[in-house]
């Protein structure tokens, strides 16, 4: 069967939800139905329930006759949106760990394909390439958790936290260097289902994002 065609609502909900996660639409700017109907070829329709959806999952807050405000990243935000991905994904490691050296091989043979992904996009400065490879190796410990609920409340996470970081954090290499090397701590100890490496090397890693972002005290 053909695939169904994409609704005129859920083109708008797309098209504006990634300008808000890529920056395009800055925090504090304000945008409006008529500008991002025109530049999709739609009428206002859809994008008044794609500007609700988006006012409904924090990104957006709507003011009649005046357009729509992109709600910009607060220090509170970043801190506790970084504090739930720590616990979630040492939640999600400690399932893992416990489903023994088969699973844990698996895995770790699925987190070396995305962390080669890296380093190739790396290599030629794919920096969209590179931030897409970096979610697929954290979602894939959060799947194998076997809980459907908390890897779609982490995939809302992982929208917030693109807002905070897009491609910035990634125009230094040391900084490039230094995920793909936490990266591979994180494989190696989850490859050799050592729980206490696995979880310090997560929280390692997360800790290390905090203070790209600015943020002095650790998580």
């Amino acid at each position: 069967m053909a695939a169904k065609a994409p609704t005129a609502k859920d083109r708008a909900l797309e098209y504006v939800k990634n300008q808000v996660l890529s920056g395009a639409f800055a925090g504090g700017e304000l945008i409006s139905e008529g500008d991002v109907a025109a530049a999709l070829g739609m009428s206002r329709t859809p994008v008044r329930e794609a500007f609700l959806r988006l006012e409904a999952e924090g990104l957006l807050r709507l003011y009649p006759q005046r357009g729509a405000f992109v709600v910009p990243v607060s220090a509170d935000e970043v801190r506790a949106v970084m504090e739930a991905r720590l616990v979630l994904e040492q939640f999600a490691i400690g399932k893992v760990v416990r489903r023994g050296p088969a699973v844990c091989a698996a895995v770790f043979d699925r987190l070396s394909r995305e962390l080669q992904r890296q380093r190739d996009a790396a290599a030629v400065s794919d920096w969209k390439e590179f931030v897409a490879a970096d979610r697929a190796f954290h979602r894939i410990t959060v799947d194998e958790s076997g809980n459907a609920i908390l890897a779609n409340f982490y995939s809302s996470l992982r929208d917030r936290q693109m807002r905070m970081t897009g491609e910035s954090m990634l125009r230094e290499p040391a900084r490039v260097t230094t995920i793909m090397d936490e990266h591979l701590a994180i494989a190696e100890a989850l490859r050799d289902c050592d729980l206490d490496r696995a979880l310090e090397s997560v929280r390692t890693h997360l800790a290390g994002t905090v203070r790209a972002l600015g943020l002095a005290e650790p998580i």
